[in-house]
């Protein structure tokens, strides 16, 4: 008999709770600057996408990364290259690709003549 009246007690108290509980109403406005419909149109203008690349070589001497950019480009022609000048070294980095999978579809094709060619995602450069 306690666990029906317990039971009953639970069930009452549960329906009063959801009556109470759903019987508030509101209404939200919001006052806002114009300015900020402006910021949020110029955000969509600014691209803030991930980009991967892949290096294939690294020297401190120029001339040979200018030399192995060419080599590249003579082997692999579907992917852009570059020579990147990073302290100490010169840098020759390959492609622009949008998702990580890209770019290790790539280096798989890469990684047959280049062992060393590694996948990153440059620091964008936000100085413009």
């Amino acid at each position: 008999m306690n666990k029906k009246i317990k039971y009953i007690s639970i069930s009452i108290l549960t329906l009063f709770l959801s009556f109470t509980l759903s019987a508030q109403e509101g209404k939200v406005t919001v006052d806002q600057d114009s300015d900020i419909d402006k910021l949020l149109e110029y955000k969509k203008d600014i691209k803030t996408t991930k980009v991967y690349r892949i290096q294939v070589y690294q020297s401190v001497d120029p001339d040979k990364a200018d030399r192995e950019k060419s080599n590249f480009l003579n082997t692999y022609e579907e992917w852009p290259v570059e020579i990147v000048w990073n302290t100490p070294n010169y840098k020759v980095w390959v492609g622009n690709f949008a998702t990580r999978l890209e770019a290790d579809r790539a280096l798989s094709k890469i990684k047959k003549n280049y062992m060393n060619a590694i996948i990153f995602q440059p620091k964008l450069d936000t100085k413009q």
